[in-house]
């Protein structure tokens, strides 16, 4: 059986590399923060203690056999609720939000696992991979690879009938290379349209555009800005 002070050592480590983790996500200001993190390495490195060291009375009755792995499976399986928590679909971007997070928290709750299973260094060198891969590669993430992700948009409100199918029309005619086309009703207010171009459209075929739909009837705004690949490079 464990002693008191070798379970202390165990939770407080857990605790001191969860907030490693959680403490970058709090200056973030993401849903997920310090306590969270705290909360879930802990309570991982509580859950393994219990399933190897709490049934030490049941194991004296004879045929009961102990498997500790199923509770860590079970953790490592059951974070994943938590994690879709954090992760929000924007409907106007079309993006999704919070993956890094998410995954975030089920490393840390890995992390709770080792520490609580007596894998100091494995525990250790985890949480330092870890911080480097949200804190240190973010620049380089956005150096490499934000440029490539940006798409051109137009954003429109419309009003009335068959403005979106006027729409269309327009952009058939001007041969833009349509990515996606993105419609929101709004009952209390004009609809917004989103056209999503493929990466490379320069931005006098853009303005072109933007004269041709100023025109349209039912077109009562009109403004250019740029989309993020779906999917891709707007996880945190």
């Amino acid at each position: 059986m464990i002693d008191t002070w070798e379970i202390l050592q165990r939770l407080l480590l857990a605790a001191v590399l969860g907030a490693v983790i959680g403490a970058d996500r709090e200056r973030r200001e993401w849903a997920a923060g310090l306590r969270t993190h705290m909360l879930v390495c802990v309570g991982a490195a509580l859950a393994i203690i219990v399933s190897a060291y709490g049934f030490g009375e049941a194991l004296k009755n004879p045929g009961v056999v102990l498997d500790p792995s199923r509770v860590a499976a079970q953790v490592v399986s059951g974070i994943g609720f938590l994690g879709a928590g954090t992760i929000l679909f924007m409907q106007r971007e079309q993006v999704v939000r919070g993956l890094t997070t998410a995954a975030g928290l089920w490393a840390v709750a890995s992390i709770g696992l080792a520490a609580g299973a007596g894998l100091y260094a494995a525990a250790a060198m985890t949480t330092a991979l870890i911080w480097i891969i949200l804190v240190l590669l973010k620049p380089l993430q956005r150096r490499l690879f934000t440029r490539s992700n940006l798409r051109p948009r137009v954003l429109l409100s419309l009003a009335g009938d068959g403005a979106v199918a006027r729409v269309e029309s327009v952009v058939a005619a001007q041969r833009l290379p349509l990515f996606k086309l993105i419609l929101n009703c709004r009952r209390d207010g004009d609809d917004q349209l989103v056209l999503i171009f493929e990466r490379g459209v320069d931005g006098t075929r853009l303005a072109a555009l933007t004269d041709a739909l100023r025109v349209l009837e039912g077109v009562t705004a009109i403004r250019l800005g740029v989309a993020v690949r779906h999917g891709a490079g707007a996880a945190r």
